[in-house]
Parts: C-alpha cells; structure tokens; sequence
C-alpha cells in the first residue's frame, strides 16, 4: 500500500491530531501525516506534533497572505488529503479551490443537525434523544460536505455537555480512521 501524504489542521488540545497519529503508525492505514498547521500558538496539540517529530506551521490566521503560506507548505510536503481535527477557523473557497484536493473535518453532531458552534449545550436545549459526530467532505458551506462516516449514541438524562463532549470525543477517535480508511479502501 502507497500511504497518501495528509496535513492535520488543528486549533487546541489535539486530541484527534493524537489519535490520528498513532492510527498512522499502522502499515494498512491509508495516511502518514506529514505536516500539522495550527492558527493557535499556544494549542496543547503542538507538543503532538513535537513528540513525533511532525513539522508544523503556526499561522496568525488573521493575516491575509496565511493561506498562501498553508499552500506553499502542503505543496512543499505534496499532502493530498488535509484533516480538519478542531480547526476553529473558516477555510475560504479560495483555500479550497488552490488545494484541489480532498479536504475532510470531523464535527462533533450528527449532522445535517447542529452546524457550527456550541453544539453540546444546542443538543441538550433540544432534549435530543440521540447525538454523536460526523465526518465530512468540506466545500464552501459550514459542516454542509458529503457525510463520509457518521456514529452516534444515546444520550442519558443525567449527561450536562461534558458529558456530550467527553463521550463524542471517544467516539470520534474511531469514526474519523474509519472515515479515512474508507475514502482510500479501493485505491
């Protein structure tokens, strides 16, 4: 199997980013990750990137020429598939056309249901019998993309939103290698 060069794009902790990781590590995953970008300079999830000897590339996201220093890395890197894991950022359609290629994220809803921010709390509000998280394709709607993989789970009545947070994470760490491994199965 001929790995698929993949950029991880994150914001915080990198708890995704972390599982990613050791999920590249297996010989039948489909991705090694090459390169991390983070808009955050103080996220948790560099140290991941630093423990593994992953380069990365902090980006002040607020300035305008950031895109195309995020392009002229991944072109440098030859990343074909770019993983949003908790990038708390817009990508422009700008960012999305010069990529070319397949960009992916993993939101923490069973989507179409809850886009955007502050899911848990809107979830809760709604007494949702049921929440979990998807991956999708990204394209230049919010959490709008085909949905790739999707799980859930049944929420109990005594779940507050760390509850949702908690449990969903868990659950993302699987559903997004399953989501990667099915986008390369039959390449």
């Amino acid at each position: 199997m001929v790995k698929k060069n993949a950029c991880v794009f994150i914001s915080g902790r990198g708890s995704n980013l972390k599982s990613l990781i050791n999920k590249s590590r297996d010989y039948n995953f489909p991705i090694n990750i090459k390169l991390i970008i983070c808009n955050n300079e103080s996220a948790y999830g560099i140290k991941h990137a630093k423990k593994n000897s992953i380069p990365f590339l902090i980006v002040d996201s607020n300035n305008k020429i950031f895109e195309r220093k995020i392009i002229k890395e991944i072109k440098r890197f030859k990343i074909s598939l770019i993983c949003l894991a908790g990038y708390m950022k817009i990508i422009s359609k700008n960012f999305i056309k010069s990529f070319g290629k397949l960009i992916i994220n993993i939101h923490p809803s069973l989507l179409p249901k809850y886009k955007g921010l502050n899911t848990y709390s809107r979830v809760l509000k709604n007494s949702e019998i049921m929440t979990g998280c998807t991956v999708h394709i990204v394209n230049e709607k919010l959490d709008d993309g085909k949905i790739i993989a999707q799980k859930g789970f049944y929420i109990s009545s005594k779940d507050d939103a760390k509850d949702l947070e908690r449990k969903t994470q868990k659950l993302e760490y699987k559903t997004y290698a399953e989501a990667i491994i099915n986008l390369y199965r039959y390449d």
